[in-house]
């Protein structure tokens, strides 16, 4: 799929003809302190050290490249650390430098038709569609790819650090696509992170954070670094049908409804349990995000809160238990868990980062590319994100595509119009067992690969 280079630029806020490709570090004076500085909290430090990238995918008819990056000039003024840096202040503490130095925008044509092209082979689209997502300092990087169809697939990048899903497809996105047609932002951004991440007086620190959250360097990390030609990637498609007979099945107790994310992990969970070939009395545990805008209540967190906010829960259960007990049964423990992730365990995690210094040598649990999470899995769910409101003018994305996923056990819950695609990664000689057993329930129920 050949492709024609058209521009390569920074994009400050407040300046649609900046067309510069200086890099910014040439651009800027030496003494941070001449910017506004903005501290990274304890929960921007436990998340992800680096990019993290996706693609959203619109038909025609779009906007022209012009219109979406006048309207992205304007948007950044309300979303400064997108167009800032990351530095170390005085205190060698990491910061964003709030110096508008701008976002990288590039821009691509495809002298094909859009329709042709879908759905991606996301191994060659990551190569074509997305920013360089290494050895970069901007910390947002937009592509818009135009097709001859008028179509365009946007592909983005943005460090995790600055921001997480929820501020990103929840805020961002929705306010630069309203800009785009001609409407006010409704709910502006809310960046006192510094509010955010108040401790109490004194600190109360009730939970083991420096082992749950974090782990010291000299800790193993328990990951084994596997070949990625050993790594496969599969992407169910589940309907309307399945979905709401798998909701009737697991949801037989009045008193309690769960939400469709929780119905399907529970049901993709016993699945790929079955495919590893594990010991019934070996145990399995799942990494799921938990937003503390929902969580944290006095003081409460603005939903409109644009930054990181995300701790997690670890439901885990024995091998024997996910083969054999109910989805039902399944879906419980994992809504246990996640309920114990409330307001006084985001309060001790404020605290406890009250009590870490810069020089403490801790480093977060996520995942490292090339290993594998086995006999674990790792969710990220983007379900309770708004994308139905990113409309450019003719209504949202056809498609959301997650990045690969470069390590064994990772799993993400991605919505598509009605359906929910699941995309994991596994060991290559689990994923044809897998396929097979994944679209049904009791063999009754069906989906597509």
């Amino acid at each position: 799929m050949a492709k024609a280079l058209t521009s390569n630029a920074i994009l400050k806020h407040c300046s649609s003809s900046s067309t510069s490709s200086r890099s910014s570090m040439e651009q800027q004076s030496d003494n941070i302190n001449s910017y506004e500085i903005v501290p990274l909290t304890i929960f921007d430090k436990v998340t992800h050290d680096s990019h993290v990238c996706f693609y959203l995918v619109f038909k025609p008819p779009i906007p022209s490249n012009e219109v979406l990056k006048d309207a992205l000039s304007k948007v950044l003024v309300h979303y400064p650390h997108l167009a800032g840096r990351l530095a170390t202040n005085n205190l060698r503490g990491r910061c964003i430098v709030l110096n508008n130095a701008g976002v990288r925008v590039i821009e691509t044509y495809f002298p094909t038709v859009l329709a042709e092209q879908l759905p991606f082979d996301t191994s060659e689209a990551s190569s074509q569609l997305l920013p360089p997502a290494k050895g970069v300092e901007e910390l947002c990087q937009i592509q818009l790819n135009r097709y001859a169809c008028g179509g365009l697939v946007l592909g983005f990048t943005v460090h995790h650090r600055v921001a997480d899903g929820r501020s990103i497809f929840g805020s961002f996105f929705v306010s630069w696509s309203r800009l785009v047609r001609g409407i006010d932002i409704d709910l502006l951004p809310y960046h006192d992170r510094f509010a955010v991440s108040q401790p109490r007086n004194p600190p109360r620190v009730e939970f083991d954070h420096g082992s749950i959250e974090f782990k010291k360097t000299t800790i193993n990390l328990n990951t084994t670094p596997v070949l990625s030609s050993s790594l496969e990637t599969v992407i169910i498609n589940y309907s309307v049908e399945f979905i709401n007979k798998l909701k009737f099945m697991v949801n037989n107790n009045p008193g309690q409804r769960y939400s469709t994310f929780v119905c399907l992990l529970s049901h993709v969970w016993k699945k790929v349990t079955q495919v590893r070939g594990l010991g019934l009395e070996e145990s399995s545990r799942v990494r799921i995000a938990v937003d503390g805008r929902t969580r944290i209540s006095e003081p409460a967190v603005p939903m409109e809160y644009f930054g990181n906010l995300v701790l997690w829960a670890y439901p885990r259960l024995k091998v024997k238990e996910l083969l054999n007990e109910t989805h039902a049964y399944i879906a419980k423990v994992i809504c246990d868990e996640v309920n114990r992730v409330n307001d006084r365990y985001f309060k001790s995690f404020i605290d406890f980062g009250a009590t870490v210094y810069e020089d403490d040598e801790l480093q977060e649990t996520t995942s490292e590319p090339g290993s594998t999470l086995c006999p674990n899995l790792q969710v990220t769910s983007w379900l309770g994100f708004p994308v139905h409101d990113i409309d450019f003018g003719s209504g949202s994305p056809c498609a959301l595509i997650p990045p690969i996923t470069p390590f064994e056990g990772m799993v993400i819950f991605v919505p598509a119009d009605g359906r929910v695609d699941v995309k994991l990664t596994l060991f290559a000689e689990h994923v044809s067992l897998f396929k097979k057993i994944a679209p049904s329930i009791d063999n009754k129920l069906s989906c597509s690969l």
